[in-house]
């Protein structure tokens, strides 16, 4: 059953990758600027989901594909499903963690490509993940607390708004709308998975910087997108909470 529940997540993690690349390239652009409805030539896109392919490009005999690597991201996504699965096990809230890491990956990338965490993924990934937690804590072999998993998503974003308040510059308000899906999933598991969580978050954006840095990517004024870092440290806790 564990090798079953692994291989299944891989695999819905390399179909869910599959479809994020147009989503990605749509999403991100800069702030003030609406989400793009064409492909870069200037045909129309076919929804948000899809192959990041225009075929009318591939007719036109111009590149076709577009948007951030496929390969890349359906690896990326895949992976890390199947070491949630591994970890955590036939459990109910693997479901949510799940389902949860697509939209996940779209904003790491997102935010690494633009600096950007738009709205149009932060607020209803929060919604859904704190209903999705409401509906698993009313099964019997639900591992967490749901009622800690909005407190935690309170104290986790009441935290990156005091950040902001401090450092608007360094902190972007997109990171305190993340901050909520992030503190629902880390309270689910404790409220030492929230500091771990924070600490982890921070020191992974910290490293971040640090490498761009060294490979002089950034300046005095550059910001340093914090969303990959936060995810990043979420993940890494959800994790170590699983295997222990």
């Amino acid at each position: 059953m564990p090798i079953l529940v692994t291989a299944l997540a891989a695999l819905y993690g390399a179909a869910a990758g599959l479809l994020l690349p147009r989503a990605v390239h749509q999403l991100a652009t800069t702030p003030g600027t609406p989400p793009r409805t064409t492909c870069p030539h200037g045909h129309p896109l076919r929804g948000p989901l899809g192959l990041a392919r225009c075929t009318t490009c591939h007719a036109d005999g111009d590149r076709a594909p577009y948007g951030p690597n496929t390969p890349l991201l359906m690896a990326v996504t895949s992976l890390l499903g199947a070491v949630l699965a591994h970890a955590i096990g036939p459990q109910p809230e693997l479901a949510v963690w799940l389902l949860i890491t697509p939209p996940a990956i779209a904003l790491a990338a997102i935010d690494l490509a633009v600096h950007r965490l738009p709205d149009a993924v932060t607020l209803p990934l929060a919604v859904t993940t704190a209903a999705l937690l409401g509906i698993t804590a009313l099964l019997p072999t639900a591992q967490g607390s749901w009622t800690r998993a909005l407190l935690g998503a309170v104290a986790f974003a009441g935290g990156y708004f005091a950040l902001f308040l401090i450092s608007p510059n360094g902190i972007g308000f997109g990171d305190v709308k993340l901050a909520l899906t992030i503190g629902l999933v880390l309270g689910w598991h404790g409220w030492d998975a929230v500091l771990a969580g924070a600490f982890a978050g921070q020191l992974l954006a910290v490293l971040h910087g640090l490498v761009l840095a060294a490979a002089h990517k950034t300046g005095r004024k550059t910001q340093i997108p914090f969303g990959p870092g936060m995810l990043g440290g979420a993940y890494t806790t959800v994790l170590l909470a699983g295997i222990s």
